[in-house]
């Protein structure tokens, strides 16, 4: 008798299979979310590196701030490029240094070029913007004061940006995207 309640009772056999079902319907979803906090985690991750790396290139610059003239100033900015791309690897980002609106070095896919006048790293300038956007005015040979007040000073910019593809790309919310991070460093 009771091997035979046991067959006709619907509700043990039928309860395994909704939850089956149910379990289904639910793991698309659960990968979806966990794919899809991986690749936030990462984004987030790949931009502390970033950011890591421009902090290394503007830290370099504040102890070499003498370096920031026309004889020297070139070498100051491949050094820099150098510190930010080995910051996390080699040729991992791409990334501009621009010495007091003079030499500048520029990096892409691990290759560099250099650009700018030397000349200009030793003029004093009024650095105006936001960043990666500035306004290097018009250079002195004398700390002028500028129009919004402040002195004027040599600088060095730190800018670099890194591709980020993501895991799983869903068009519309989450794609290749390029993380950009920049700085301007007084040194004088």
């Amino acid at each position: 008798m009771r091997a035979l309640r046991y067959r006709i009772s619907p509700g043990r056999n039928s309860e395994a299979g909704v939850a089956a079902v149910e379990f289904a319907f639910l793991v698309p979803v659960l990968l979806g979310m966990f794919c899809g906090i991986v690749d936030i985690s990462q984004m987030l991750y790949a931009y502390y590196q970033l950011d890591q790396a421009v902090a290394a290139g503007a830290q370099y610059a504040v102890l070499n701030a003498a370096n920031v003239t026309s004889t020297s100033g070139a070498s100051l900015a491949s050094s820099i490029a150098t510190v930010v791309e080995n910051a996390n690897g080699s040729a991992w980002a791409n990334d501009t240094i621009v010495v007091n609106d003079g030499p500048t070095v520029t990096v892409t896919g691990g290759s560099a070029s250099s650009s700018g006048t030397a000349s200009n790293a030793d003029s004093y300038y009024c650095l105006t913007g936001s960043q990666p956007s500035w306004t290097w005015g018009t250079g002195s040979t004398t700390q002028v004061t500028c129009s919004n007040g402040d002195t004027a000073g040599k600088y060095v910019t730190v800018s670099a940006s890194y591709a980020y593809v993501p895991i799983v790309a869903l068009p519309g919310v989450f794609s290749n995207t390029t993380l950009t991070e920049s700085t301007a460093v007084r040194v004088q």
